[in-house]
């Protein structure tokens, strides 16, 4: 038996070609370390970009204020992170006020360290708060905590002549909502604008997301090593897990790994199958670097392909190359979609039940921001595309064995003259791994 690694292939008829002007530079991915001998990532920059787009839809808006519990806005703005299982508990919040520094409530020592460490920020801009760990501690006890919390937010409102302008919210439990109304405060709306701020991206943004696109080549190419008949679904998690953290990672957020007949229909989610000769195999990282995330979908042969498998991959891939040429500045993400196969052509009764499979999503701190491009959405609220969205291209065609699909994602970023591919490991042919 004779195993063939990505070094015996032809690696250039995997790529597809750049449409780059010969005068232009590649987009760079440099080390991920500060150093004085090249332009890397100016985080200074990044911060001051961030803070920037934010007070701009802020003062577009009806709003005196943004007050923001969605922890990539709080990210954005205060440009502070509190990830693992604090991310997501709803008790940091920020209030941005109209030409003000954001103030954070932070979660217990942090606030300390912030002060130490995140001084871009007034020291008193960063205060202790908590909400109760999502209901852990009834709004309704003698703590009284989002009573109290909503008397400072309105207070300092009025000290800042804002007390009579609308509060915009993005994300938010409905006691806190309910708090906010009892005391008198007009809520509005500020996820939309708060995604409007974040769409389009610096270079900075583009920079870390094709670093972070960057492990993630590596890690396929350490998969191809041991995608071999016996290794288990959960064993590639592991492997990818291990590697990204090894490569920088502040956050894996989720490895799609599917082989077998668990690929039709898609699961989204791994198991510990055992992964046998002949399986197609299709995998998702989603990992981010500096805040900065990754959707990248690969798909494999393991052993040998059938010829139904390849015949998935070829359309999938002709799917892919569909979209992405039709991806310029200034067209209509309707354009975009009605060159993406209808729900019909693969298998499903609608659009709303094969959403996800042929879609855009754009990428940032959030895995979904904006634009989401697909016949479910894109033809009744279209959007133009623009320079400075990133995005993640998806396709996925079934086989006609029943059991099999192909998966291809590829990242974009929107340039005056096209997109640039932010994923590089070789997808334009059905790669078969661990060859016999």
């Amino acid at each position: 038996m004779t195993h063939h690694n990505h070094g015996s292939v032809d690696a250039a008829r995997f790529q597809r070609p750049s449409q780059r002007p010969p005068e232009v530079r590649p987009l760079g991915a440099p080390g991920q370390m500060g150093v004085d001998y090249e332009h890397r990532v100016d985080f200074d920059r990044l911060r001051s970009y961030r803070l920037g787009r934010a007070q701009e839809v802020l003062e577009a808006s009806e709003c005196g204020a943004f007050l923001l519990f969605d922890f990539y806005n709080i990210r954005y703005t205060t440009q502070t992170w509190i990830g693992g299982a604090l991310g997501d508990k709803m008790i940091r919040y920020a209030l941005l006020m109209r030409g003000k520094d954001p103030i954070l409530w932070d979660f217990g020592s942090a606030v300390r360290h912030h002060q130490l460490y995140s001084d871009w920020m007034p020291t008193e801009n960063h205060r202790p708060g908590f909400l109760g760990f999502r209901g852990a501690v009834a709004p309704e006890g003698g703590a009284d905590l989002m009573v109290t919390a909503v008397k400072e937010i309105k207070s300092l409102l009025k000290e800042n002549g804002l007390a009579h302008m609308p509060v915009g919210l993005d994300i938010v439990e409905p006691p806190f909502l309910f708090e906010m109304q009892r005391q008198g405060l007009t809520v509005r709306d500020a996820q939309q604008s708060m995604l409007d701020a974040r769409v389009i991206k610096n270079q900075d943004e583009i920079m870390l997301l094709n670093q972070a696109a960057a492990m993630v080549d590596g890690v396929y190419q350490d998969i191809t090593e041991v995608l071999r008949p016996g290794v288990r679904e959960n064993e590639i998690v592991a492997l990818a897990n291990k590697r990204l953290y090894e490569y920088g990672s502040d956050q894996v957020e989720a490895i799609n790994a599917i082989s077998g007949e668990r690929c039709n229909p898609h699961p989204h989610n791994f198991t510990d199958r055992i992964i046998r000769p002949g399986d197609q195999a299709f995998f998702d990282i989603i990992h981010s670097f500096n805040g900065y995330r990754t959707c990248y979908y690969r798909t494999f042969g393991v052993g040998w392909a059938t010829s139904a498998q390849r015949d998935a991959y070829v359309t999938a891939r002709e799917w892919m190359d569909r979209a992405l040429d039709a991806i310029r500045p200034g067209v209509g993400s309707d354009e975009v979609a009605a060159v993406l196969p209808k729900a019909q052509d693969f298998g499903f009764d609608n659009e709303l039940a094969a959403f996800g499979l042929q879609f855009a999503h754009g990428l940032g701190l959030g895995l979904h921001e904006r634009p989401i491009i697909s016949r479910l959405n894109s033809m009744k609220d279209p959007v133009e595309i623009r320079p400075g969205m990133v995005f993640a291209m998806e396709t996925y065609c079934p086989a006609s064995d029943g059991i099999s699909a192909a998966r291809i994602e590829e990242e974009v970023v929107v340039t005056d003259y096209g997109i640039e591919v932010l994923t590089k490991f070789p997808a334009q042919e059905l790669f078969v791994a661990g060859q016999y």
